[in-house]
């Protein structure tokens, strides 16, 4: 199933999401217009604008400040990936050239800023001073994430707990800014706002999980980019974690990490792809789902709760 046809309740709305995304493709600037078309007009699945928009149903549906916040959500992804991009160095994404290859390093990580101020200009749009500084907060904790994933990067003998702090500051933090900022733009009360954050941790932790897990048993035409790009990258992701934790002396990723061979690079992601560590990962991907199921429970039923739970199955089943 297609993320896009979880979205009946709001898809309305996040065509506004991206009438305000295809304005920002138009800047003063020609050649920063041409670098922003690249960026934002090959959009991946707006889960996390969507789930702002959801989030702001289940209490007082305001639109006027839910679709800039949802657009601001958006666009901190984007910058996020253009840097991701740059400091890994990675060619292709979504089966296409990255900004980095394309343009630079240098226009890719201007862009990038130029989409965080944007994302900015449209959360400040809300007037409310909680989730602008959520915002503020938020792109922090994955700065913080990103550069924790740098200094770990090709240390074999990192350890599950630091994955996990990885992940939720990396990835999971945004989902919960998504969910989070909706409830508190919808004017929902403190014990629904802290429910649906706590749903969007989960579910973005899981999200995450089950990238990895991809990572190595997806299918590099579907992932659009490499298969192994973690290992590639030199970063020990969970599913690896089974064959460094039960082969500590000798190991394939120990001897990549080490010696940077492609040889040992193909061996680890092969042992990993038929090691018990994919499934594993599953099952800890699952936990995190109904984690975020729980959250909710609480909630009265209709299509828009029905959609959150959708997506949680959509995530622990995606293939891309």
């Amino acid at each position: 199933m297609q993320a896009s046809a979880l979205y009946t309740p709001i898809l309305g709305e996040l065509a506004l999401v991206e009438e305000r995304l295809a304005a920002l493709r138009r800047p003063e600037y020609p050649s920063l217009e041409r670098i922003l078309e690249s960026m934002l007009s090959h959009g991946g699945k707006r889960i996390r604008p969507a789930l702002t928009l959801l989030a702001g149903q289940l209490e007082e549906y305001r639109l006027d400040v839910l679709i800039p916040m949802a657009t601001g959500v958006e666009l901190l992804h984007t910058a996020t990936l253009i840097h991701d991009d740059v400091v890994d160095k990675a060619g292709v994404r979504r089966r296409r050239p990255t900004t980095f290859v394309e343009w630079g390093a240098g226009p890719a990580v201007l862009a990038g800023d130029y989409l965080f101020a944007a994302a900015a200009d449209q959360v400040a749009m809300t007037g409310n001073q909680r989730v602008i500084r959520l915002f503020a907060q938020t792109l922090m904790t994955i700065a913080q994430g990103e550069l924790g994933q740098v200094f770990a990067a090709h240390r074999w003998q990192a350890n599950r707990e630091t994955y996990f702090e990885r992940i939720g500051a990396k990835t999971a933090t945004l989902f919960a800014t998504a969910t989070e900022s909706g409830a508190v733009l919808s004017q929902a009360p403190e014990r629904t706002v802290q429910a649906l954050r706590e749903y969007g941790h989960n579910l973005g932790m899981a999200f995450q999980v089950v990238d990895d897990i991809l990572d190595f048993a997806g299918d590099e035409d579907e992932l659009g980019k490499p298969v192994g790009s973690d290992l590639l990258q030199g970063t020990l992701t969970l599913p690896a974690f089974w064959l460094v934790e039960n082969y500590p002396g000798d190991n394939a990723i120990k001897r990549y990490f080490q010696n940077q061979e492609s040889e040992d690079l193909s061996e680890a992601i092969e042992t990993v792809r038929n090691s018990p560590g994919l499934e594993e990962a599953q099952t800890i991907a699952v936990s995190y789902g109904d984690r975020a199921r729980s959250a909710l429970q609480d909630h009265p039923a209709g299509p828009t709760l029905s959609a959150l739970f959708d997506l949680i199955d959509y995530v622990l089943e995606r293939r891309i």
